[in-house]
């Protein structure tokens, strides 16, 4: 028995650090490859290396190297969440996972409907990697949501997948959407289905950066009137940057804690209600209703004829 008991620790503290190490790579990684800059810098994500290729050269950028590192802290979460979980033997870890599992369910159910059951995985997986993502500007770390490439890649998934469910009623029916209510609104409607996925990443990007560039440039004009107001007294206290102290840290909890959640839960909203929406569940039913007939009488015609 304490042998079991031992193993387990063992692979929670294994687990533990699948969690906290690709955090402390990504520092790692930070402070061997940035330059010391002085004053205000806000600039994207930086270069690491680049890989020769064919066509166009294959920039590895900071925030791709940091999206793979969240996707590291969002496996060892799940994997820690879930492990010893038992049917009949509850514990403090597994009742927060049944209630993550069960709130994101009745989210999915709510706004998309019984057909999308499945899909409560999925906007689970949005709904992590935007918030780690944005939430890693709290250790440092470069947000791969302040890269528009990033949530553009999410974005164009999105819009494959809502064109995929639209496609679902036929591809007649498809095309001729974009003809309603009359045809002289076919381009409007053409560029408002491009305009999705791109006011769809624009948003969180801008949302995301924003934030991030409005706390940098607060805290510097603190530092610069703390320094002018006090900058007469000698010494150290000419130096203290006094304004610097309380503010910066309410307006980090605003732009790097609430924003950021704030941002993943709309972005996953948008997501579920663009796919839903675009779904003809009427014509995808009576589309398997014809299947299902045609099915029928063939099979029926083959046992006839046999």
């Amino acid at each position: 028995m304490k042998n079991k008991e031992l193993r387990f620790k063992i692979v929670d503290v294994l687990l533990l650090a699948l969690i906290i190490l690709p955090l402390v790579a990504g520092l790692v990684i930070k402070v061997l490859f940035s330059a010391p800059a002085e004053g205000i810098s806000i600039t994207g994500a930086q270069i690491y290396f680049t890989i020769p290729m064919p066509i166009q050269n294959f920039p590895v950028t900071e925030a791709q190297v940091n999206s793979l590192l969240v996707v590291f802290c969002i496996l060892g979460i799940c994997l820690y969440m879930t492990h010893g979980v038992r049917a009949g033997v509850p514990t403090r870890r597994q009742a927060l996972a049944e209630w993550a599992v069960e709130t994101l369910e009745s989210m999915v159910h709510e706004n998309m409907g019984p057909f999308f059951s499945g899909f409560a995985p999925f906007i689970a997986g949005i709904l992590a990697l935007s918030a780690l993502s944005s939430l890693l500007s709290l250790l440092g770390l470069f947000a791969p949501t302040s890269d528009v490439n990033i949530v553009a890649g999410w974005a164009i998934l999105v819009f494959i997948l809502i064109t995929y469910y639209k496609l679902k009623g036929g591809l007649l029916n498809y095309m001729k959407s974009f003809t309603e209510p009359i045809f002289v609104l076919l381009p409007l409607n053409i560029l408002s289905e491009v305009a999705t996925p791109i006011s769809m990443a624009f948003r969180h990007y801008g949302n995301v950066l924003s934030g991030s560039v409005i706390a940098v440039l607060i805290s510097t004009a603190l530092a610069g009137l703390s320094n002018l107001v006090l900058g007469w007294l000698p010494g150290v206290l000419g130096e203290f940057p006094l304004l610097r102290i309380g503010l910066p840290g309410i307006l980090s909890l605003y732009f790097d804690v609430f924003s950021s959640c704030m941002q993943a839960y709309i972005f996953a909203m948008l997501t579920m209600l663009n796919i839903s929406g675009g779904f003809p569940q009427d014509l995808y039913e009576e589309r398997k209703r014809r299947k299902a007939e045609k099915r029928a009488a063939r099979e029926k015609n083959a046992i006839s004829n046999s």
